[in-house]
């Protein structure tokens, strides 16, 4: 039966292991950076010297590269849509996942929905689509962030930061339908709250 050090080796190979199967680099760091130091104290204990180096120096790198995130200053904007070429390609490679989270509700492309793309450093990390339930309320019918960007750095700018753009269209109330559990979490983090089993509302007005 394997000892206690043995464990420890393979405790740390499947946590390096599941650090490779995130979709999000900083939570791949994370992870890879607890299974590294995991390895590194493996092969000291073990007197595997060149485990022991390599997988400190892979904790440093990890160090390394998460100081650098967190210390980047992230620059957002939202970038209301007009042309529906490259929403409907932003659409169409992401439609599985974004079903994955929520319903998503065919002919979207029509101009009576309100279109936006959330660019992150300039790169378009995420949309949002919705229309005006009346001149107070508006429904949210998709809010979707692509996988590497899911930090919740994007919901915090859109619900909070941003929020004013809603307000100086006449809104009051943000609404939208739950979608699966995760997409429930994120609602209620971005300050929404279930009123009945159809939508979940924010109130910023």
């Amino acid at each position: 039966m394997p000892g206690l050090l043995e464990w420890l080796g393979y405790v740390a190979s499947l946590i390096v292991l599941i650090s490779l199967l995130m979709s999000s680099v900083k939570r791949l760091r994370w992870i890879n950076l607890g299974g590294s130091l995991l390895f590194a104290v493996y092969g000291f204990l073990i007197g595997a010297l060149p485990v022991g180096v390599m997988n400190a120096g892979i904790v440093m790198i990890n160090i390394y590269y998460l100081f650098q995130m967190y210390a980047k200053k992230d620059y957002f904007k939202l970038l209301p849509i007009k042309d529906n070429v490259y929403y409907n390609h932003f659409m169409n490679s992401h439609i599985s996942d974004m079903r994955s989270f929520m319903n998503i509700e065919n002919h979207l492309e029509d101009d009576k929905y309100e279109k936006i793309f959330i660019l992150r450093n300039t790169v378009p990390a995420g949309v949002v689509v919705g229309i005006a339930k009346d001149k107070k309320i508006f429904e949210i019918l998709i809010d979707y962030v692509t996988p590497q960007y899911r930090d919740f750095k994007i919901g915090k700018f859109l619900y909070e930061e941003q929020k004013d753009y809603f307000i100086s269209q006449g809104y009051s109330t943000l609404i939208t339908k739950p979608g699966n559990l995760k997409h429930q979490k994120y609602l209620k983090r971005m300050g929404f709250v279930s009123k009945d089993s159809e939508y979940f509302v924010k109130e910023i007005a």
